[in-house]
């Protein structure tokens, strides 16, 4: 009995570190493989033909203001766009329920920093990352974009961007010391090996539906 206890044991351990090993592996990889797409704001002004500036979505306070890491993102955005790297920005986040709303909160404030409203489009079912990704590509059309929000995020956006065909360069919207950062750190290790997968099945996001051009006015993704 003890020795069938022990070679159950030397199995359990065997089966944690292999999947550990994967786990961080995958990590690894997903991380290099994209690093050199990130720019500082002065390196993405180089950049030509951008078809947009991706923000993707985060927190919103129950008063409907953006959470700290959100308004970082949004005024990373609005920064790049007021230097021409992209005359439109497109949020991507949650609006799921009438009551929780990312998105036109992340509209208003671009628009209160002085970007035209009908330059500003909303993706109002970027419930998680590979779905505002893949809504970029299929429903908004996008060929080269510049995704923001914060570099332990990034990776992730980009490695996505990359498997669909996009594009993608990261601008990191770091401005801030985040409260809780190595919880997401370690969150993201587990968020970063499911959207790997991701990419090898191509599932199709929660909602997809008409094409809108990013051309022309963004005032068409009200709602």
């Amino acid at each position: 009995m003890k020795k069938r206890i022990k070679i159950i044991v030397i199995i359990l351990i065997c089966f944690i570190a292999i999947a550990l090993t994967v786990t961080l592996g995958v990590n690894a990889y997903l991380k290099a493989s994209v690093e050199n797409q990130i720019l500082t704001a002065e390196g993405a002004m180089e950049l030509t033909d951008v078809d947009c500036i991706l923000v993707l979505g985060c927190l919103v306070r129950p008063d409907g203001t953006p959470s700290g890491m959100l308004e970082d993102r949004l005024t990373t955005g609005v920064e790049l766009w007021e230097t021409g790297v992209s005359d439109t920005l497109l949020m991507s986040g949650d609006h799921g329920t009438k009551e929780y709303d990312e998105v036109n909160s992340m509209r208003n404030f671009a628009v209160e920093r002085g970007v035209p409203v009908e330059r500003v489009f909303m993706d109002h079912a970027g419930f998680c990352t590979y779905d505002s990704i893949y809504r970029l590509k299929e429903v908004f059309k996008a060929k080269k974009v510049v995704i923001v929000t914060q570099e332990y995020h990034l990776y992730r956006a980009l490695y996505i961007a990359n498997a669909l065909g996009i594009e993608a360069w990261g601008v990191p919207a770091d401005l801030h010391r985040y409260y809780g950062q190595i919880r997401r750190d370690l969150r993201e290790i587990v968020a970063r090996n499911k959207d790997f997968l991701y990419c090898i099945f191509k599932p199709l996001p929660k909602y997809l539906g008409d094409t809108i051009d990013l051309n022309g006015d963004g005032r068409v993704t009200e709602g």
